[in-house]
């Protein structure tokens, strides 16, 4: 896709927010049978004070601090739709965790590195310094219009290797594990995948 302009953005609901390991993610009856559920390694970003048009020179001091999260998404929903709320804001399709790192100790979150694993298997590997638009523009742009509250988080997009991408697709199916593990600091999110027409 072409270098957008500007950060392309969507709302998740409250309800997809999900727990790390060991609590299954579990995948809803329509993605099973359409085999296309999958990943995407992001960094999470946790606002920790009212954020109202702030200048992109003061955005991180905004910012609590920072976790790891899964991106999973529907990818034959999101691609049949030209707006991705739905298809990335299922119930408890977005795992995040499992440590909130303050800014104190990542102070530039640029120097951080974000990896995904599926079953141990590497298959996404990116310094957060690849951003198209970095944290401190993504909190700004966001401000301007939308009041961001204690505890807004953030996801800040995912970098080459989703399962999409491969051929043959590497899409997360029943037992599968996802890690995101994000360095320094942060730590590695675990998920299981657990198909729910199976349990």
């Amino acid at each position: 896709m072409a270098v957008p302009k500007v950060p392309v953005l969507f709302m998740k609901p409250a309800t997809a927010l999900a727990n790390p390991h060991p609590s299954p993610t579990p995948v809803p009856r329509f993605h099973v049978s359409d085999d296309c559920c999958d990943y995407e390694s992001e960094l999470c970003v946790v606002i920790g004070k009212t954020c109202k048009d702030v200048s992109e020179a003061d955005a991180l001091s905004y910012v609590l601090g920072y976790t790891a999260s899964n991106d999973i998404s529907h990818r034959d929903t999101q691609f049949e739709q030209s707006q991705w709320g739905f298809s990335k804001g299922f119930d408890d399709s977005c795992p995040i965790g499992p440590t909130l790192v303050s800014t104190k100790l990542i102070p530039d979150p640029a120097k951080l590195h974000i990896k995904g694993f599926k079953n141990g298997k590497k298959l996404q590997d990116c310094g957060i310094e690849d951003l198209i638009f970095n944290v401190a523009k993504c909190v700004s742009f966001l401000s301007r219009a939308t009041t961001l509250e204690p505890g807004t988080i953030i996801l800040t997009g995912t970098p080459a290797g989703v399962g999409f991408g491969y051929d043959p697709k590497e899409y997360l199916r029943d037992g599968d594990e996802f890690a995101v593990e994000v360095s320094p600091h942060v730590g590695t999110l675990y998920n299981v995948i657990k198909d729910v027409k199976l349990y």
